[in-house]
């Protein structure tokens, strides 16, 4: 069965795929980062049997897709940044091939400032790109192939549908958390990762504080910078982008204007108040 690692864009997902990675997966709790492709993407071209060459084929095929995942009857973690929706009433995912999902929402206006550094956007593209209810991503350098076809939603109507789902055990986290509280925070993910896999291990928090200290950002970051990230994206001028930014240097306070900030405040206000912003 799949438990699903989410998050719209630049919200976390990468760091808990290296903690789940080096938790769960790894046999020394060192990481690195061929690891992570332990936990793939989805939905992405290697889970289909034939090319995806329009929309509505990759809509058709997620659940087929799925069930030859849970062939393998073993648990598996999925990175995702779909939307939890149907469309054509075909849903996402569903009970039959979802254990769980942990799920990771960011404040907006650190999203805004991180996107404009991923995608290289001016910040109202950015913003444009958050309100979106059509948005969806594919291959920037394969734009005919939508095997990795990821329908997005807006940013607020991403994260209500995964929270508010009742098809499976959802763990709905912080990413400010994972900064402020990082121990605590992955201690929930492991708590919940055991509950729904009934598992009775002692959590074992050595480990935990072992790891924490290898999936630093401070440490990814010197990582990428000798080593290269293989998930980095290329701007238009094919060099890599690096995909370890800021941090906790990503301060919207600092990096936004006040015209900026109103904006945005205006338009997720009610999002904000929701989640405690």
């Amino acid at each position: 069965m799949i438990v699903w690692i989410s998050s719209y864009p630049k919200s976390g997902n990468t760091w808990v795929r290296t903690f789940i990675s080096t938790y769960y997966l790894s046999s020394n709790d060192k990481f690195d980062f061929s690891m992570l492709k332990n936990i793939r993407q989805f939905p992405h071209e290697k889970f289909f049997n034939k090319k995806i060459s329009d929309m509505n084929s990759a809509i058709n095929n997620w659940d087929l897709a799925q069930n030859n995942i849970n062939l393998k009857n073993k648990l598996i973690f999925l990175k995702t940044h779909a939307a939890l929706v149907k469309i054509n009433n075909i849903p996402f995912t569903n009970n039959k091939h979802t254990l769980g999902a942990i799920y990771i929402v960011r404040d907006p206006r650190n999203i805004v400032t991180s996107l404009s550094n991923h995608y290289q956007l001016t910040f109202d593209e950015s913003l444009e790109f958050m309100t979106n209810k059509k948005k969806f991503l594919l291959k920037k350098n394969d734009l005919s192939n939508f095997g990795n076809f990821t329908f997005l939603n807006s940013w607020s109507e991403h994260y209500k549908s995964w929270l508010y789902t009742k098809e499976f055990n959802l763990l709905f986290i912080k990413y400010e958390d994972l900064e402020n509280d990082t121990l605590n925070t992955f201690k929930k993910i492991v708590k919940f990762v055991n509950k729904i896999t009934i598992k009775e291990d002692k959590i074992d928090i050595d480990r935990i504080i072992k790891i924490i200290d290898t999936i630093s950002f401070e440490t990814l970051k010197k990582k990428e910078n000798v080593e290269g990230f293989p998930e980095a994206i290329m701007n238009n001028e094919k060099q890599k982008i690096n995909f370890f930014y800021l941090g906790k240097k990503n301060r919207w306070q600092k990096l936004l204007s006040p015209k900026q900030m109103d904006t945005i405040n205006n338009i997720f206000g009610e999002d904000l108040k929701k989640l405690k912003y």
